[in-house]
């Protein structure tokens, strides 16, 4: 299996930083032995697709609608970021489950972004994560879960779908789980997918997401069940974001 990079520009970039993506283009090259995705602002879709066809590198979204088309006034469906050429889509990132935004999305509504995902032939990152108080009223096991069990459609494929676990009091805040506690959680989450879904939940990668950067990416992806990394602020920059790439495909051999 191979490990999963994928980038969160968040909303952030402008044309102006389409020389970052160029030159992640040129640096990567056309087989560097680990899948990576592009995750950009919808305005940044467009313009991207163009150069990035004939990379290694894949475009993907950071949320859609559930719903085909309608009076939705604000969101983008499937079909739309399909057009424009994504083949991943971010769906139920913390920042849209709660966040600064107060978007408020529950778990269900997860599962039915993930679902028209699937439809439209693009891969869903569901992310999933307890926040400090849950994790230390030692609720962090029964939360992931939980988000979990309720985020993923009823109809997956290990190819196709990808958890991201993503504790909240790591993501942007330059503090990163423990190695244990990522293993604890990637482990829970793994034994939980496997009894539910047996061969597919036994396939199906599991990411980890919170500061990770050039420094701390090769102890990562190195750990048991840690199928590659959601990056955050270290994907803005080439150097940086090619750095974690060089570690995944370490981790590999």
């Amino acid at each position: 299996m191979k490990k999963l990079i994928a980038g969160n520009w968040k909303m952030n970039g402008l044309l102006g930083d389409r020389a970052e993506i160029e030159k992640l283009a040129g640096l990567v090259g056309k087989n560097p032995g680990c899948d990576i995705v592009l995750c950009l602002p919808y305005t940044l879709l467009f313009p991207a697709v163009k150069f990035l066809n004939k990379t290694a590198i894949t475009l993907g979204a950071q949320d859609i609608h559930w719903a085909e088309s309608g009076a939705h006034t604000g969101d983008v469906s499937a079909s739309m970021i399909k057009e424009a050429g994504c083949e991943y889509v971010i769906v139920g990132h913390s920042e849209r489950r709660s966040g600064h935004g107060a978007h408020g999305e529950r778990s269900q509504t997860v599962a039915e972004k993930a679902k028209i995902s699937l439809t439209h032939d693009m891969s869903p990152i569901i992310c999933v994560g307890e926040s400090l108080d849950e994790r230390e009223a030692g609720g962090a096991k029964a939360h992931v879960l939980d988000q979990v069990k309720k985020s993923l459609p009823r109809v997956i494929s290990a190819e196709k779908v990808a958890i991201a676990y993503e504790p909240l009091w790591a993501i942007g805040t330059g503090v990163t789980a423990r190695a244990e506690d990522i293993v604890e959680m990637h482990g829970y989450i793994r034994d939980f997918l496997t009894d539910h879904l047996g061969e597919d939940g036994a396939n199906l990668r599991i990411l980890y997401g919170g500061s990770v950067n050039p420094g701390n990416a090769g102890e990562i992806l190195d750990l048991a069940n840690v199928d590659g990394v959601l990056v955050g602020g270290a994907s803005l920059k080439a150097d940086a974001f090619c750095g974690i790439i060089t570690a995944a495909v370490a981790a590999c051999r």
